[in-house]
């Protein structure tokens, strides 16, 4: 049976084993043999890491063709309007390409998140806001690319959700055993067509 770990990834740890000298890593956290993230974060990202110590599984998570979503948190610079939020939910412009459709809306601060450490610069005259942001696609640095193409870039992102799994009250640097949900379940062998 395949294992599946939900676990809280703390702000500015590489998102792989290993050591990094003077970076935290995924095994200064997390004493599990044979786990490997499914997908990755960036450094100064937090939150939800899938891993699993099934390969084929951790494919069907990351693959294009499944469009997995990922919910994220997302405080940005600014106050963004209406024409901002609906260009990031049509697709943003970026230098190589256009991104796909993504559902965004508004949200107060969320309550259950915790600080920071260090925290996120402060500036007295330009106010922040939240937004939640869910894509089904996982471009490079593709939030704070998004974020920053209509003009009000990323000053922290928290990923929520992978798909049906949800960060919870897991908090930094914890972590918890999950189920596969049915969607991402092996049915089987496939035939080939003749």
């Amino acid at each position: 049976m395949s294992r599946v770990i939900l676990f809280n990834k703390p702000f500015g740890t590489v998102c792989r084993f290993g050591q990094e000298e003077g970076r935290y890593t995924l095994g200064d956290w997390l004493d599990i043999p044979r786990v490997y993230p499914a997908g990755r974060l960036d450094r100064d990202s937090e939150g939800l890491v899938v891993l699993s110590d099934d390969g084929r599984l951790a494919h069907r998570i990351t693959h294009p063709k499944r469009k997995l979503s990922k919910t994220y948190w997302v405080q940005v610079e600014g106050t963004p309007d209406t024409q901002a939020l609906e260009t990031l939910g049509q697709g943003v412009a970026l230098r190589e390409t256009t991104t796909r459709p993504a559902r965004v809306r508004s949200i107060s601060a969320p309550e259950s998140l915790w600080e920071r450490d260090p925290p996120i610069r402060y500036r007295a005259q330009i106010p922040t806001a939240w937004l939640e942001l869910e894509l089904r696609e996982g471009r490079n640095r593709q939030v704070r690319r998004m974020t920053a193409a209509v003009g009000h870039p990323t000053l922290r992102l928290v990923r929520v959700a992978v798909g049906d799994w949800v960060l919870g009250t897991l908090q930094p640097g914890e972590w918890r055993e999950a189920t596969i949900p049915p969607a991402l379940a092996e049915r089987g062998k496939h035939r080939r067509r003749a």
